[in-house]
């Protein structure tokens, strides 16, 4: 029996101190994320990801950001 395991990279642009967390999809393989966690401390990359688990319906450590730590737009690998 063979498993084959997909990974899905997509582009992210995260929008921190928003009033509410929120992905809304732009285009193919392009979102964008309202936070309600401030871009302090990794505080907004960890939200990012459970809001990510969640939406994609995921376990968190099936997501993880490879581009862009420390910007706006981060490069996001699930799967």
């Amino acid at each position: 029996m063979t498993l084959w395991c997909m990974t899905m990279r997509i582009y992210i642009k995260v929008s921190p101190r928003s009033s509410k967390n929120e992905v809304v999809k732009i285009s193919e393989g392009e979102y964008k994320v309202k936070l309600t966690a401030p871009p302090v401390d990794g505080k907004a990359n960890e939200l990012l990801i459970e809001v990510l688990a969640k939406h994609f319906k995921v376990a968190k450590s099936l997501v993880s950001i490879v581009g862009g730590k420390t910007a706006k737009i981060k490069m996001v690998d699930i799967g």
